[in-house]
């Protein structure tokens, strides 16, 4: 038979409040880890953080380290409404004249005007591009719109199209590439027999009309004629790329200006600085101390987040020896209170005069005094960033500790619920107890009092 306990009713005791706060007094300390744990997970989140500002300093520094990073050109064009120029780093400095002759085209036909709805026959239609050819069949009910669907399904290298005009449907046929050699050919083979008459399936082609030719774009670069299928020309004069877009006037030739660009070096280095200072503004931010409050940032007094501060401004303060520049301060970059860089606009513009000394400043790969800043710190974040540097190993460490901080609560649970229960059966025995000489008391007392009334 199952019994039911009710604490405290046999001796009056409040012992579900009791237990109840002794309880809450041996959880106390699960509290603190409860805090401890909470803040362990922030450190791991800012060092995530922190991890991922370092990444992007590199991708900032690689640039600065890299030949292209130094080789950009800009390609500009005196009439781009008629040529346009794009070109790739590392493209020597020149200039050049270019005449436009013909644009690109791709071929374009139009089937003779059929009835609308009306079923062209059986048959199969063979569209031919250089040396490809492809199959297209059609069914004795096709439509002139069956016939367009399955054409552009086919990948036959041509787009298939329906007018509609007042005598009815016509097929438009174009070449999906331009040029000669994206010239499409169509044959067809009859049901009936005769591959060209005005019946069936060839009425596609009896009366087709040729609307546009194929051509090649046709130019001239200082005099000297060159070709493309396309209206793009690559790589005809090396690491230019020209796009033309309209005929030229005879005579008036269009001038393609390739040199150094330095508003993209400019970019590289600015972007650079911005990289730097976000991660110096969070490390800051991250081991602040503030006296008037007496609080601290999250990570105050960590040595290893203050070594890793020191080593990225040691990096960047640092002298590079043999060229002119040896300092960032000397390019128009200083260092501000708290550890921020700023740029003197100026001051770098009159450096980026001198591509070469500014380049040795960043990226010389000389040993020593010799390195280049830029080459220092892809060096120092290198080794950040390693599966073995040092994100890894504070993730690892920080994780270490929030799984002891789980195993400790995971105990401390485990004790208050064995002490919960030592307590519970305590209690009870001493309500028990109670009500026991509770008992015995009323007992007594009802004799004591039975003995006076025999007595008297």
């Amino acid at each position: 038979m199952a019994t039911i306990s009710s604490p405290g009713i046999g001796s009056n005791l409040d012992i579900k409040s009791i237990v109840s706060q002794l309880v809450a007094l041996e959880k106390k300390p699960l509290d603190k880890l409860k805090l401890d744990a909470a803040a362990t997970q922030t450190k791991i989140s800012t060092f995530g953080q922190i991890k991922s500002l370092v990444s992007t300093l590199q991708t900032a520094v690689n640039k600065l380290t890299s030949v292209t990073g130094w080789n950009a050109v800009a390609a500009s064009s005196s009439a781009s409404e008629y040529v346009s120029a794009s070109a790739i780093g590392g493209t020597q400095s020149t200039s050049f004249n270019v005449e436009v002759q013909k644009l690109a085209q791709a071929r374009a036909t139009a089937s003779q005007s059929l009835t609308a709805g009306t079923a062209l026959g059986e048959g199969t239609l063979t569209f031919t591009v250089g040396s490809t050819a492809v199959n297209v069949e059609v069914d004795a009910d096709d439509t002139m719109a069956d016939v367009a669907s399955k054409i552009n399904g086919a990948n036959a290298g041509v787009t298939a199209t329906i007018l509609k005009d007042a005598t009815g449907e016509r097929l438009l046929l174009r070449s999906k590439a331009t040029g000669l050699d994206g010239a499409f050919a169509l044959s067809v083979s009859d049901l009936d027999g005769d591959n060209a008459d005005n019946a069936g399936l060839s009425r596609l082609i009896f009366g087709q009309t040729q609307t546009q030719a194929a051509f090649n774009a046709e130019a001239t670069i200082n005099g000297l004629p060159v070709t493309s299928s396309t209206n793009t020309f690559a790589n005809v004069v090396s690491g230019v790329t020209l796009t033309v877009s309209k005929e030229t006037e005879a005579g008036k030739p269009v001038t393609i200006t390739v040199s150094p660009d330095n508003s993209a070096v400019r970019a590289n280095i600015e972007a650079f600085v911005k990289a730097y200072n976000d991660v110096n503004g969070v490390l800051n931010e991250a081991t602040k101390y503030d006296a008037a409050t007496g609080v601290g940032g999250l990570l105050q007094g960590d040595s290893t987040t203050l070594s890793l501060q020191s080593a990225l401004r040691s990096a960047v303060q640092s002298m590079t020896s043999g060229g002119a520049f040896s300092r960032l301060s000397d390019i128009g970059i200083s260092a501000q209170r708290g550890g921020n860089l700023e740029i003197d606009s100026s001051k770098l513009g009159k450096a980026l005069e001198s591509p070469d000394e500014l380049k040795t400043l960043f990226s010389s790969t000389g040993a020593g005094s010799a390195e280049g800043i830029a080459v220092r710190l892809k060096g120092l974040t290198t080794a950040l960033l390693a599966t073995d540097g040092f994100f890894r190993r504070k993730d690892d460490s920080l994780q270490r500790a929030l799984d002891s901080n789980a195993s400790d609560q995971e105990r401390l649970n485990a004790k208050v619920t064995r002490i919960e229960a030592q307590l519970n059966r305590k209690y009870s025995a001493l309500d028990t107890q109670i009500a026991s000489l509770n008992s015995l008391n009323n007992y007594l007392m009802q004799q004591i009092s039975q003995w006076n009334k025999t007595n008297s």
